[in-house]
């Protein structure tokens, strides 16, 4: 028999299976995903239910205790309540924090009113705030808020008022600031944290009168910190801000000013944009907390890491001023300048470039007098004892060369009195820290040439002047007896010896002479030197080399002197433009810094 109702067996395939059950999981955990949310959800309204619990019982606690007793221990107005303690509910961990506060109501006049009310504090307002740490992250603390109001008629109060405001540095009022209220000389003792309402304002009605007795400090979260300081403390017997006095039927007003921390970033390098490790300096500010002595806010000893690096994180908005005290190096400038103003929530880079110690050495500052900015270009000339006299410009920076006794052989400039290599015409030994020409048989020979090492400007440069020492050369040498080339590259490995018309056929001949723009942006720099005369009996001499270069690790509108000797100097600013300023200046430290503004 036929059967034409003959089904078709065919089964599902692999793929179909693995499309199939891609969707089944996929519904699966959205449906999970779903049920996860409900139950934390739940959680969470659960968690709170026992937070309003909580601050349900207290309530009752404070609503059955006397009047009198409705009040924090160590706080305002004083009482039996904790200010802070904790309870466990269902294996969780909840923080109550409890304020109290006398409130003053306005119907029968105010503590700062008119008519004055004698006794102002009319009611208490107790605040608890409750928060479960061991809880969902996302579940907030709960705020809640109770009167209590006393039974029986007021009586003249024998307390004061303390009126806390908090500003910013704009002076805009803070809110919510955090207010640390400590007084040891009354009894019970007042250990109090309150905060600021929305306007900066925390007011303390019924006080206890007590003189200088009141310590209080001001702060917020990654705000700075404002607080009294009690007056013969031994680091700062004369504060600016004591501790307040209260007095009866008084109000006592105390203003603070907090604002957002900032960062400073430093690091200490030289004017080649090397880094300076393990710098030592100091930092202080400009506000005082005390007078006779000044007594500054911030005032540290600080060191660089062994990269040359410090990140001082939570500073205060304010002038801060630098002053090196390491042993070896000296601070020769600072970009931005020495003094560094700081606003608040900023972070800012200062660069220290320094240099080693070279007796005692003066900092010369050029400032604009409209702007106040660093000047560039301007020519600080310094005279002073011993006929001392020395021109530099601001904003530029030198290498130079005093000594080659070291002989050649050093490709990078390290070894100071080493340089690369000679044709064996010049003498780097016979005369100390001093280059002329070889002699052979007692006569000098007619020509000779030396290499410099690489110096490495750390960045890419302008190079501006080269020039040498001694100026003026025995006239038996001839004409341009001393004459330069110069070759630059960013590769430390190209190097093409050229002279101020950019060929090889020309030469620097005289001292100060300009280098040639091709040079700019470039890196690293080597001179050639060359020597000669026509008269065997006679050599040029060379005892000092300076290549002058502008760079991101100048310190702008600033000079550096070395060497000085104690006494009385002059300083000298010419700028185009500008007038021309003239200063006197002791020298009797080792490192003295000396700022002259110009004007148009």
């Amino acid at each position: 028999m036929i059967n034409f109702f003959k089904k078709n067996k065919k089964g599902f395939t692999l793929i179909e299976t693995l499309i199939a059950v891609s969707i089944f999981a996929i519904l699966s955990m959205a449906v999970y995903s779903g049920f996860i949310s409900i139950l934390k959800i739940i959680n969470v309204i659960r968690v709170k239910n026992i937070m309003t619990n909580i601050a349900n019982e207290q309530f009752e606690i404070a609503r059955n205790l006397s009047y009198q007793n409705v009040g924090t221990i160590n706080g305002i107005p004083s009482g039996v309540i904790p200010q802070t303690k904790t309870i466990t509910r269902d294996d969780k961990i909840f923080e109550i924090n409890t304020v109290v506060r006398n409130i003053d109501d306005p119907y029968d006049g105010t503590f700062n009113g008119s008519p004055k009310d004698l006794s102002p504090a009319d009611r208490k307002l107790v605040e608890i705030n409750i928060s479960c740490e061991s809880c969902d992250s996302s579940l907030s603390p709960i705020y809640f808020t109770t009167n209590v109001a006393p039974k029986n008629l007021e009586t003249a109060s024998t307390n004061g008022a303390l009126v806390v405001r908090v500003f910013d540095a704009s002076g805009l009022p803070v809110p919510q600031a955090d207010v640390h209220i400590v007084n040891n000389q009354v009894s019970p003792t007042i250990d109090l944290n309150d905060q600021t309402d929305n306007y900066g304002l925390l007011t303390i009605v019924d006080a206890p009168p007590s003189v200088s007795g009141y310590n209080i400090s001001v702060t917020k979260d990654e705000y700075s910190i404002d607080k009294t300081y009690p007056i013969g403390g031994s680091s700062n017997p004369n504060p600016i801000k004591p501790n307040v006095t209260v007095l009866v039927q008084q109000i006592s007003q105390v203003s603070f000013t907090i604002d957002e921390n900032s960062q400073i970033n430093f690091s200490t390098i030289n004017n080649q944009c090397l880094s300076t490790p393990g710098f030592n300096f100091d930092l202080k500010g400009n506000k005082l907390i005390g007078i006779n002595p000044n007594t500054f806010k911030y005032s540290q000893s600080l060191v660089t890491n062994s990269l040359g690096k410090l990140i001082l994180p939570n500073v205060e908005w304010d002038t801060y001023n630098i002053t090196g005290t390491d042993l070896s190096y000296d601070i020769i400038g600072t970009n931005p300048l020495l003094s560094l103003g700081i606003n608040p929530n900023v972070e800012q880079n200062m660069e220290i470039i320094t240099a080693p110690k070279n007796g005692r050495r003066l900092v010369v500052v050029v400032r604009d007098q409209s702007t106040g900015l660093p000047v560039s270009d301007a020519s600080v000339t310094l005279t002073g004892p011993g006929n001392y006299s020395k021109t530099l410009i601001t904003n530029e920076g030198f290498f130079n060369q005093t000594d080659w006794s070291g002989g050649g052989g050093q490709q990078s400039f390290g070894n100071y009195d080493m340089y690369l290599d000679s044709d064996g015409g010049i003498d780097d030994n016979s005369s100390e820290g001093n280059l002329s020409l070889n002699k052979i048989f007692g006569n000098y020979v007619l020509n000779g040439n030396l290499t410099s090492s690489t110096f490495d400007a750390g960045f890419i440069s302008n190079f501006k002047q080269v020039l040498w020492n001694p100026v003026t050369q025995p006239q038996e040498t001839g004409a341009h007896s001393i004459r330069f080339q110069i070759a630059t590259n960013n590769d430390d490995a190209t190097w093409d010896f050229i002279g101020p018309d950019a060929t090889s056929s020309s030469y620097y001949t005289s001292t100060n002479q300009n280098i040639n723009a091709i040079h700019n942006g470039k890196q690293y720099i080597r001179y050639k030197l060359y020597l000669s005369t026509e008269d065997s009996s006679f050599s040029p001499m060379i005892s000092d080399i300076y290549f002058t270069f502008s760079s991101a690790c100048i310190p702008p509108g600033q000079v550096s002197f070395a060497t000085l000797s104690t006494g009385i100097y002059t300083i000298l600013v010419n700028k185009n433009g500008y007038q021309s300023i003239s200063k006197e200046v002791t020298i009797n430290n080792d490192w003295s810094k000396e700022e002259i503004t110009i004007s148009q």
